[in-house]
């Protein structure tokens, strides 16, 4: 019994040690599973990102610390506490885009005939062409200081910088309607473009009031001011230009009114504007004072969603913008975004242009043979309906299509839209009036939702303390297409004026088919590659 068992506990000993043998042999020989190891590593860097990404979007990365005597510190914990909307900055929103918009939008219905009194033209087809030159004149001013009162609002502040414009509104425009001389009018036009840099501060003004849910609408709410003015400028350039012919029982033509007949429309601008400078002293600021302090600042709770805040956790926001603020020119969604915004503000200000002139122009150039008052009610009247517009339809539009989306399906329309322009001048009385008008409705409204889908891309795509160098940026990129547009448009008006009888694209057809080119660009370039939509960056590392 001994001997049997002590055979069994060798035999089991030897097949333990072949059974190790076989194993140290297969892993010898074995190939090691590179792939599989490298596979894992990378679902686990994903993982790792996708929990980071998470984290980042749903928790702050740190208790936020709100400094004593700053102002965007006071304003961020106003909106961390109340989640309602911004009433009161909103309508400071409102009343200096307005402040902006009616010196501009008031201009084009007295164009043609301010043109024509400064006894400029030689011929009546040349009109549109120096009028062209007169409208220009403030957006290239704008071209040189964009840029600059976007730095100086993001080193001094907002307020400061929206004081300095609206005063500069309320005199130059005044200056302006005094205009004797061609000269005069384009010097004054010029430095009143020079010194209202007002779109550039209220843009990054009207994202940093809001609650990220409220940003769209905070943004929105320039366009829908914008489309104000559309409404009350031209009412009031239309009505109240050359009053002693429209109202000689009130003025005479030898009152300061009648000698200088464009001066009215200006002046009561410039008394608004004066309005809105005593209003905006009691502005509140939105800027951050405290940049110099490394430790426990209170951060941009946008930068949270950022790009930069999810690739890179090494280092605090605060942290970064203190060493260094990256190049704006290398932000690709900031860039394409801006370069679509140039293209369809090109076209918009060239038909703003085109339009009143054509509609002021004589039948048998193809025009509508309006006034100044038939302008101004239609520019009213298809302005009516923008604020209801913006405030319900376009975040309907938005949250059903997208920012870009919205942007191409209004361009496709609003192209099929000015190929029936050509058509205005077989109508007359009643349907003429009210078919232009539903037409120019529907346009400003379509050109709106455009306009508002690009700042909200370019707001985006950039943190706060770069947020008015970047929208600087872009109002320098948009003034300068601005001045090339109305030049634009008034040549190609001007020559269409003079081959009415032309084989290809003769008279009108050749001024919308000029506009449908420029539209058809811009929606060309609203497509993948070249526009980037800053918000999929975060969506792409979710997915």
């Amino acid at each position: 019994m001994t001997i049997s068992l002590q055979k069994k506990q060798n035999t089991s000993k030897r097949n333990i040690k072949k059974q190790s043998e076989k194993k140290k042999t297969t892993r010898l020989f074995q190939k090691p599973n590179i792939k599989s190891r490298t596979s894992t590593a990378t679902a686990a860097v994903d993982r790792q990102k996708q929990q980071m990404a998470r984290s980042v979007l749903e928790e702050p990365l740190r208790e936020k610390v709100y400094y004593e005597g700053c102002p965007g510190c006071v304003m961020d914990k106003r909106k961390d506490t109340y989640s309602g909307l911004p009433y009161r900055e909103f309508f400071y929103v409102w009343i200096v885009t307005l402040s902006s918009t009616l010196p501009a939008s008031s201009l084009y219905p007295f164009l043609y005939f301010m043109t024509r009194d400064l006894n400029i033209t030689k011929t009546e087809e040349d009109i549109g062409f120096y009028a062209g030159f007169i409208g220009a004149s403030f957006m290239l001013g704008r071209v040189f200081t964009s840029v600059i009162w976007g730095m100086v609002s993001d080193r001094y502040g907002r307020k400061w910088v929206i004081l300095i414009c609206v005063m500069s509104v309320a005199i130059l425009n005044s200056l302006f309607g005094l205009s004797t001389r061609f000269w005069m009018a384009i010097l004054t036009r010029f430095l009143l473009g020079l010194l209202n840099g007002l779109l550039v501060p209220i843009k990054a003004y009207s994202s940093e009031i809001c609650r990220p849910e409220h940003q769209a609408l905070g943004l929105s709410l320039i366009t829908i001011a914008w489309g104000t003015g559309l409404i009350i400028g031209p009412a009031i350039g239309g009505n109240l230009a050359l009053p002693a012919e429209k109202y000689p029982n009130i003025f005479s033509s030898d009152s300061l009114f009648g000698r200088f007949p464009y001066f009215l429309p200006c002046l009561c601008i410039s008394t608004f504007a004066l309005c809105t400078f005593v209003a905006c002293l009691w502005l509140p600021e939105s800027l951050h004072t405290h940049r110099d302090r490394s430790e426990n600042s209170c951060k941009d709770p946008e930068s949270t969603i950022s790009w930069d805040s999810i690739g890179n956790t090494s280092k605090t926001d605060d942290e970064e913008n203190v060493e260094s603020k990256p190049s704006l020119l290398k932000n690709w969604p900031l860039i394409s975004s801006i370069i679509v915004y140039c293209v369809f503000t090109l076209h918009d200000t060239a038909y703003s242009e085109v339009f009143s002139l054509w509609t002021v122009s004589d039948k048998q150039y193809g025009g509508l043979s309006f006034s100044s008052n038939d302008v101004g009610e239609v520019l009213a009247i298809s302005g009516s309906c923008l604020f209801l517009f913006q405030l319900i339809i376009y975040p309907l539009v938005e949250r059903g299509f997208g920012v870009i989306m919205s942007i191409r399906i209004a361009a496709v329309i609003s192209m099929v839209l000015l190929s029936t322009f050509t058509l205005y001048s077989k109508l007359s009385g009643f349907w003429l009036m009210f078919i232009v008008s539903c037409a120019s409705l529907i346009k400003n409204s379509l050109s709106m939702t455009i306009i508002t889908g690009t700042l909200i891309l370019q707001n985006n795509a950039v943190k706060q303390h770069q947020r008015g160098a970047a929208n600087g940026l872009s109002m320098t990129a948009q003034s300068l297409f601005s001045a090339i547009a109305p030049v634009y448009g008034g040549a190609i008006f001007s020559l269409a004026q003079k081959r009415q009888v032309s084989s290809f694209l003769p008279g009108d057809l050749l001024i919308f088919f000029a506009l449908n080119a420029v539209e058809l660009l811009g929606l060309v370039l609203t497509f993948k590659p070249f526009l980037m939509n800053p918000n999929k960056q975060t969506e792409d590392l979710l997915a």
